[in-house]
């Protein structure tokens, strides 16, 4: 900070991986819709203001693509009505409410084989042993991805976001080098599923859908699946760990949560609030408009930062508090208007069914004293890298009996 002014850089993995929340406070107060010079991108600091962006796509468009170092890429999430709409319609097929609840069983089925392979033990690391490989497996099984390919399913998906907004020639070889590789992997089962009318899967499910005469291409469908991946993978890891730093930071509220378990939709809110793992995504104005006090320019790009929306004093009591009984609690962790998440309710069920058993199975679970938390340094999604715990042994669900 000078002058009371703070230093930001919103297309700077590094000032996300630190601690932005100073800065975005500081912008709602003086320049909530706040121009960065050096990028020339706006960010909206306000819940307000951002929520207005986010549902009015004939003045901020998408279509020129959600990453502001990035061009479009020929997904729904950077598209507009009526493709987005025809492309969200075909899509949500496998996101159907019924549809995510009948997998309840199975996904509380991999959270016990995920403690189950650490509890006897007595330590772990929580992203690598467990935040990282439960949204990564339900998405795999989703996707009808064979329990032996999952690692090369996890390696496609942080390589090619690790690329996202960083200039390392390495990163994005890397990205490439995935891409073409999750490419061929899917283009290949896309055909069996076309070839043999199988819909036991999404690939499935989404290869031979149909409405109305629309289907999806080949070269579509292996870019929704890629949406599907990353965004399903990263955010939920995050808030996973994420979440648990903050009620290990909070002991009073974690004894309260484990002793009550019907608090616990409420503090997933809270947590989902808190950790905010989409740090920006971009908008283009279509035309010249006043946003927050702010004359924005047609062919201007616009950063709705969600961590800033989700702390706006104006919005929440006291913001800054972690607070697993928050009510109202009306985050923006999962967007606003006709891009609201489409995998909302299956992160918010791998959520509860991960969170109910590791408050039970581990009770005593506490972070190990290695010092600070290494954080992913990147300008879209990012959370906690590495968090290595330590808790009482227990036996395995086998050992025990089950």
């Amino acid at each position: 900070m000078s002058n009371g002014a703070p230093d930001v850089s919103l297309l700077d993995g590094e000032f996300y991986a630190g601690d932005p929340y100073p800065a975005f406070a500081w912008m709602r107060r003086n320049q909530p819709v706040y121009r960065d010079p050096k990028p020339g991108v706006w960010g909206v600091t306000r819940y307000h203001d951002l929520k207005k962006v986010a549902t009015t796509p004939a003045l901020f468009s998408s279509a020129q693509g959600i990453r502001p170092d990035y061009p479009a890429m020929p997904y729904m999430i950077d598209m507009d009505d009526p493709e987005h709409r025809r492309r969200r319609r075909l899509v949500g097929e496998g996101f159907l409410p019924k549809a995510v609840s009948a997998r309840g069983p199975s996904i509380g089925a991999i959270c016990d084989y995920l403690i189950d392979r650490v509890c006897e033990t007595g330590h772990c690391d929580f992203v690598r042993d467990l935040a990282a490989p439960l949204p990564l497996f339900v998405i795999g099984d989703m996707l009808g991805v064979q329990p032996a390919d999952r690692p090369d399913l996890l390696r496609w998906s942080d390589d090619m976001l690790r690329a996202l907004g960083s200039p390392d020639d390495d990163a994005i070889s890397g990205a490439m080098t995935a891409f073409a590789e999750y490419t061929g992997y899917i283009t290949e089962r896309i055909a069996w599923r076309r070839r043999d009318h199988d819909e036991s899967d999404l690939i499935g499910i989404l290869a031979n859908a149909e409405f109305d005469g629309d289907r999806l291409t080949d070269d579509s469908l292996t870019m929704e699946t890629l949406l599907i991946l990353v965004g399903g993978d990263e955010t939920t890891r995050h808030v996973i760990s994420g979440g648990m730093e903050a009620l290990l930071a909070h002991p009073d509220q974690y004894d309260r949560l484990a002793a009550d378990p019907t608090l616990l939709p409420g503090a997933l809110d809270e947590m989902l609030r808190w950790v905010s793992p989409i740090k920006n995504m971009a908008r283009t104005a279509t035309a010249d408009t006043t946003l927050g006090g702010a004359e924005i320019r047609e062919g201007d790009t616009l950063l709705l930062l969600y961590p800033s929306a989700n702390r706006d004093e104006e919005v929440f009591e006291k913001p800054e508090e972690f607070d697993i009984t928050r009510q109202p609690n009306e985050h923006v962790a999962f967007g606003f208007g006709p891009h609201f998440c489409l995998g909302s309710k299956l992160a918010r069920l791998e959520l509860r069914e991960m969170f109910s058993r590791l408050l039970t199975r581990l009770p005593d679970l506490r972070l190990a004293d290695t010092g600070p938390l290494p954080r992913r340094a990147a300008n879209f999604v990012s959370g906690i890298e590495s968090m290595p715990v330590t808790f009482t042994p227990t036996p395995s669900r086998a050992a025990a009996g089950h």
